[in-house]
């Protein structure tokens, strides 16, 4: 038997509650499948079980527990690891994204617990209890089997009712500028920054990706970001030293890139969902799940293992119009990389002044890890990477 908990899901993750369980007590689950949705103020997240066997002891709706608490428990899970998520198969064990939270006693169970569905609402019904800003999911129906109708919200709106609760894609700006606050507060605080930044030629880059697109449908185009990113992935495979964790004063590199993407919400605030494996997969590839990503991040729909994985983040302000950007790192990660837009500028090439699209590229890293050198010959890599964009 082991436990299933509560997993950190970002570095400025404290607390969660369990707002759906979608297997009952008694169901076989297997490993990285879905078993329950988690509310933290980045909204609602598919939390993925990182055991096999029977799961049973489901730890009750709407209450908030701490990182570490324990969920469930599953039997049959003897000498697999009990903490959430557990490592993907080419990467080490995913680390926490903040400092190990103490020891939790399980949580006590109220009441045999029982597997918990989303109420039959009608859609008349449910637009109605977005006006009144009720919770129509939490009601009791009295339509046709069950069904939450008009008349249900509205009796619990008179009789105050419940308030939503968070819903996929959504979540409080408030908390979300809380969070991100003292997330980048702690790493303003605990990581000696350091900060470069390089203008990368970008002509041999932008016409291989015009000539590949001409030869693609448009749904299957690739964008300029998806070459940065895999371009990272690559020039990362050299140096380890910006590609991983530090936790408990010790850096834990990772073998695998596993790309944070930093993606603004339509509300304000930002997430960096990863995209697993990048130097593995193709461009295109790529491109599909990294439009699958930003889909499912504005709307809802992230995984845990996607929010608790990156081992570095890149961030690309160039849409925004902006000609660099210096980040701050999303601990427990140890660098960060920066892109500003694409635009033409002089450039001097075998002697003589040319207009030429460039773009700069900038790397924020942890001290305690490398140094300005490392970081350096790192930005050079890159370079070299983009101007054989053909082996991409």
């Amino acid at each position: 038997m082991a436990d299933f908990t509560m997993p950190a899901l970002g570095a400025d993750m404290e607390t969660g509650k369990v707002v759906e369980w979608l297997v009952r007590p008694g169901d076989r689950v297997k490993r990285g499948e879905v078993v329950a949705v988690v509310e933290t103020h980045k909204g609602a997240i598919d939390v993925e079980c990182f055991l096999d066997g029977v799961i049973e002891n489901l730890a009750p709706l709407d209450v908030d527990m701490p990182v570490g608490a324990v969920l469930a428990t599953v039997h049959g899970a003897g000498g697999v690891e009990t903490a959430a998520p557990a490592p993907r198969a080419s990467a080490p064990a995913a680390p926490p994204a903040a400092a190990p939270a103490p020891a939790v006693p399980p949580v006590p169970m109220v009441g045999p617990l029982v597997a918990t569905t989303r109420a039959r609402v009608s859609p008349a019904a449910r637009r109605r209890a977005a006006e009144l800003k009720v919770d129509a999911d939490r009601l009791s129906g009295s339509g046709v089997d069950g069904a939450v109708v008009i008349a249900d919200v509205e009796r619990a709106m008179a009789a105050g009712a419940p308030a939503p609760r968070a819903t996929r894609g959504g979540f409080d700006p408030v908390l979300m500028r809380q969070a991100i606050a003292a997330a980048m507060a702690r790493s303003k605080r605990e990581i000696p920054h350091y900060h470069l930044a390089e203008t990368l030629p970008m002509r041999r880059a932008l016409d291989w990706l015009r000539d590949t697109n001409e030869a693609r449908p448009v749904t299957e185009r690739l964008l300029p970001a998806v070459l940065l990113i895999k371009a990272v992935a690559l020039a990362l495979r050299d140096f380890p030293e910006l590609n991983g964790w530090f936790v408990d004063g010790t850096y834990r590199p990772s073998p695998t890139a596993h790309v944070g993407v930093a993606i603004s919400m339509r509300g304000g605030g930002l997430i960096a969902p990863a995209l697993h494996d990048v130097a593995a997969k193709n461009l295109t590839l790529l491109m599909r799940e990294l439009a699958d990503l930003v889909k499912r991040s504005r709307a809802g729909g992230l995984r845990s293992s996607e929010i608790a994985d990156p081992t570095v983040t890149v961030t690309n302000l160039g849409d925004q119009g902006v000609e660099s950007v210096f980040g701050v790192i999303y601990p427990p990660q140890v660098a960060l990389v920066g892109f500003g837009r694409i635009a033409e500028r002089p450039w001097v090439d075998d002697g003589r002044v040319i207009a030429l699209p460039v773009v700069t590229a900038s790397l924020s890293a942890d001290h305690r890890v490398s140094d300005g050198h490392r970081g350096a010959r790192f930005l050079a890599r890159l370079n070299e990477t983009l101007q054989q964009p053909e082996a991409l």
